[in-house]
This record gives C-alpha cells, sequence and structure tokens, in this order.
C-alpha cells in the first residue's frame, strides 16, 4: 500500500511540476494528463482487491521513459523531470504487497465449489 501512496504522490507532483518548474512545452500538457491518471490508479490500487491495477503504473513509467524522446521536449528540466519519475513508478509498481484474503478466483473458482458440491451429494 505504501507504494501506491508514493505512486499517487508522483501523480500529483506529475500535475504540478510544469507550473513549480516553470516550463510549458509538450511535456507540460502530457504530465497535465499523464499525472492524474497515475495517481488516480495508484489510490485505487491500495485496496487489496484492485491491487492489480498497481500494473497501470508500469505502462505510465515506460510512457514517461519515452515521451521526452516521443514528443520531442525542447529543455533539459521536463526530460530529466519525466524519466526520473517514470523510473520511480515501474519501481513503485512491481511492489506488490500483503495479500490477506482470497478473491474471487475467476472461473476456476465456480468450477471447484461446483465440484464440490457435487462431492457432498
Amino acid at each position: 500500500m505504501w507504494a501506491q501512496i508514493i505512486n499517487a504522490m508522483i501523480g500529483i507532483w506529475l500535475m504540478v511540476a510544469p507550473s513549480a518548474l516553470h516550463y510549458t512545452t509538450s511535456g507540460a500538457i502530457s504530465n497535465y494528463i499523464v499525472g492524474p491518471i497515475l495517481a488516480t490508479f495508484a489510490l485505487v490500487a491500495c485496496w487489496e482487491v484492485t491491487r492489480v491495477l498497481r500494473k497501470v503504473g508500469i505502462a505510465i513509467g515506460v510512457w514517461l521513459v519515452f515521451a521526452p524522446w516521443i514528443l520531442g521536449y525542447s529543455e533539459m528540466l521536463p526530460i530529466l523531470n519525466d524519466t526520473l519519475c517514470g523510473i520511480a513508478a515501474i519501481i513503485f509498481a512491481f511492489v506488490k504487497g500483503e495479500i490477506k484474503s482470497n478473491y474471487g478466483g475467476g472461473w476456476q473458482a465456480l468450477w471447484q465449489t461446483h465440484t464440490a458440491t457435487k462431492a457432498k451429494l
């Protein structure tokens, strides 16, 4: 859970960074879009049942690492900011967290329940 909270703070930083660091390139637009997405998915992934959504942080982190070259940032500060935030988002997205209960199970859980009921009959 702590890693997802840090990813949420990274997302909030991405929203604030263009104003705080005074850059207005395409990096600012990217940060305004990617920041809220990262923060939202990280906060939703804090709960155990939705923990798998932490993997969205990997995709966002990869985007942040490669966005300066794809979008052609002209300033060095947004390049450094996005690259460091992207690497951090990837690292914290790989932290699984403790699982205390078993939720769902998909079709396999349904099959096991059905066979267990048959065995009792």
